[in-house]
């Protein structure tokens, strides 16, 4: 082994050479220990999952009904939230509840999302599918000028929230 009989310190990790009363340490033998262990820490933790929140949480926001905001079953429907479950498992949604700033609520029967799956909650009307349920009002719920959604667990912990404003878009990626 290139470090026997020697002491290696903390400096020598990080580049820096180091007078043991033996000889000096060689950069070369420390930089694959190092290297090693930088590729251990990029795999624990990759830029797409550090990026991506886990378990239950908000998506995509469509806050703004494309096109002009008619009242209509269809542009009610324009406006929705996605809820993504990044988890490894199915998770049971009874209970949960989806919240805005005025304080307008949608409850989830019940409903199972699976693991990596994702429910887009409409605004408006509609018959529940797997994938998408209705909120079933008659207005809209988000501001297009700014709002903030909120999403509860059944026993009422705050599991997550994203916040918006104007954006030309009418979307907001809250991943």
């Amino acid at each position: 082994m290139p470090f026997l009989g020697t002491r290696m310190s903390f400096s020598v990790i990080f580049g820096i050479l180091r007078n043991t009363s033996e000889h000096y340490v060689r950069i070369r033998f420390a930089a694959p220990a190092v290297l090693a262990a930088v590729a251990l820490v990029g795999l624990a933790t990759s830029p797409s999952q550090a990026a991506h929140k886990s378990g239950i949480h908000l998506g995509l926001i469509q806050f703004d009904s494309p096109g002009k905001d008619t009242r209509s079953n269809a542009s009610l429907n324009g406006e929705w939230v996605n809820i993504h479950n990044n988890s490894k498992s199915a998770v049971q949604l009874k209970g949960y509840k989806l919240k805005d700033n005025t304080g307008y609520t949608y409850t989830f029967g019940s409903y199972k999302i699976g693991a990596g799956k994702t429910v887009k909650v409409r605004t408006g009307k509609g018959k529940n599918v797997p994938g998408t349920v209705y909120w079933n009002r008659g207005s809209y719920v988000w501001n297009n000028t700014g709002d903030k959604a909120r999403l509860y667990t059944a026993k009422g912990a705050l599991r997550d929230s994203c916040s918006w404003k104007t954006a030309k878009s009418g979307q907001k990626n809250c991943h």
